[in-house]
């Protein structure tokens, strides 16, 4: 594979799609991670009340910032892919193959933050994150983590509402394919030129002009209900 000349990374899946990841740089990260502080400083905050009952309420103080320090990003990349820091930036955390993020890479990544963090304000872990191509600090190369962006998926087609109707029997795959395809991006084109693509794909049924259009939303209706032959 040749060297990446952008932030875009393809990895293949075992079933041979190219699933594309844009790696996030140093500045979102340090951003991020000053959300988290935020985040976990106003929780222990509320807390604090609690050192008005001495030893216990002191105790109770020290559990909350461990679990603050080590168990809350643990958490939060385990059950949500981020922490809440990581999602206000758009970003979220994944095995260095695009897969989600399990308990043992989150647990590697997060307790190497002592070393990235030598010998002072990240240092070690900046300077790991510009000379890796990936921008992968220790805890992330230990770990096989890379930190992404999370792209928002594209929107789910909608189709015409309309009432569906079989195609005809035997229809090529290719061509309920293309019933589909035209269903979905049918009002992104010019009328005249929908007509035509309908007038094609209805061709074996002799409808014309508007009548070829409702035809073929129709016939990609009953499709789209999963029925791969056009019958149901």
């Amino acid at each position: 594979m040749p060297t990446p000349i952008d932030t875009v990374r393809l990895y293949e899946t075992p079933e041979g799609v190219d699933l594309a990841l844009r790696v996030a740089g140093p500045a979102p990260r340090a951003i991020a991670y000053l959300l988290d502080i935020l985040i976990r400083f106003a929780l222990l905050l509320l807390v604090l009340p609690l050192a008005a009952f001495s030893g216990l309420g002191t105790g109770l103080i020290l559990l909350a910032v461990f679990g603050l320090e080590w168990l809350y990003p643990v958490v939060f990349e385990v059950r949500r892919g981020a922490t809440p820091g990581k999602r206000l930036m758009g970003l979220m955390v994944v095995h260095d193959d695009g897969t989600p993020v399990r308990l043992p890479a989150s647990l590697i990544r997060n307790l190497l933050r002592v070393v990235d963090f030598l010998p002072v304000f990240y240092g070690v872990g900046l300077v790991s994150m510009l000379v890796d191509q990936d921008f992968r600090r220790l805890g992330d190369l230990a770990a096989g983590t890379l930190v992404v962006y999370a792209d928002t998926p594209p929107p789910k087609p909608t189709l015409p509402r309309v009432a569906p109707q079989p195609p005809p029997a035997g229809l090529p795959v290719e061509a309920q394919q293309a019933i589909l395809a035209f269903a979905e991006r049918g009002q992104t084109v010019s009328e005249a030129r929908r007509i035509e693509l309908a007038e094609i794909l209805a061709d074996g049924v002799g409808r014309q002009g508007e009548g070829a259009v409702a035809q073929v939303n129709a016939w990609a209706a009953w499709l789209a209900r999963g029925v791969p032959d056009g019958r149901g």
